[in-house]
């Protein structure tokens, strides 16, 4: 690899020290090297990625990579997270790390693994793109609201609950997973739904294919009242629903691809990483 694009958690990071010694560290090894140009609320500003990339080192926790690979949909760069965040479940590479891992990118052609993205529409308008998950939830006063979720067409189930996530394998160690979801391998192709909060004893989460389409509509409360909820994609881009509304949900076309240096299972960084919480 010649070229790399590093993407800054500015919050982390602030006075770019850390990442100014990755990029030294880089140049020094005759390499390529060029920061990121992000608005004053850290988005990376359109148009200004670019070309010729091949990877991008993301500094920051599993927020900022999942940002990240949001923002370089359609770009095709494979990323790699330096962890400066807590958990870490998707940082390739911890910080103390940065050069035993760049130098492994100077001399070889790692591994890239593809991870399932997904799109998520409202009543058929803009579409939102997501790596994790797409969540609908009740807004306003503690009251439960109920969700009729439909798959292909076909009404799969009605939940009376604080709200539904449907999730990518490699977002069932999030959200989804603190609601009692199921963790799925990573690379794998498939949705997992998960009611939050629940008002029935056979609440269970729902496996599906990665083919299929998923919609969730918000419903009437009672005595006609008028609902309002909201969709949350990937925990940072929010919009407002209300009665009758729809959440569409299918594959993406796009992946995004993560950099893997370790030849460690993910079931054994699952259970290092889970120590303690």
């Amino acid at each position: 690899m010649e070229t790399f694009y590093i993407i800054t958690n500015r919050l982390k990071d602030q006075d770019f020290r850390i990442t100014r010694e990755i990029q030294n560290y880089i140049e020094a090894h005759g390499k390529r090297c060029i920061l990121s140009e992000k608005d004053e609320e850290g988005h990376i500003i359109p148009g200004t990625v670019p070309e010729g990339v091949d990877c991008a080192l993301v500094l920051g926790g599993d927020g900022t990579l999942i940002r990240a690979a949001r923002e370089l949909v359609g770009h095709n760069i494979p990323l790699l997270g330096v962890n400066m965040g807590t958990l870490g479940y998707l940082a390739e590479v911890e910080l103390h790390q940065f050069r035993e891992a760049l130098n492994m990118l100077f001399s070889g052609q790692p591994d890239i693994e593809d991870r399932m993205m997904m799109q998520g529409t409202i009543d058929g308008r803009r579409e939102y793109t997501a790596m994790n998950d797409i969540v609908v939830t009740r807004e306003g006063n503690l009251r439960v609201v109920q969700f009729h979720v439909y798959v292909n067409g076909v009404l799969l189930n009605s939940y009376l609950a604080d709200g539904v996530i449907i999730s990518t394998p490699t977002g069932s160690t999030g959200y989804n997973l603190s609601a009692g979801g199921p963790v799925v391998e990573p690379t794998a192709q498939m949705f997992v739904i998960t009611p939050i909060c629940c008002h029935a004893l056979n609440a269970s989460s729902v496996v599906l294919s990665a083919e299929d389409v998923i919609e969730v509509e918000i419903c009437e409360g009672r005595y006609g009242r008028t609902e309002q909820a909201l969709v949350t994609f990937d925990g940072a881009e929010t919009q407002s629903l209300s009665t009758g509304d729809r959440v569409a949900v299918r594959k993406a076309w796009e992946t995004t691809k993560l950099v893997k240096l370790s030849r460690e299972s993910f079931m054994k960084i699952m259970r290092e990483k889970m120590k303690g919480n």
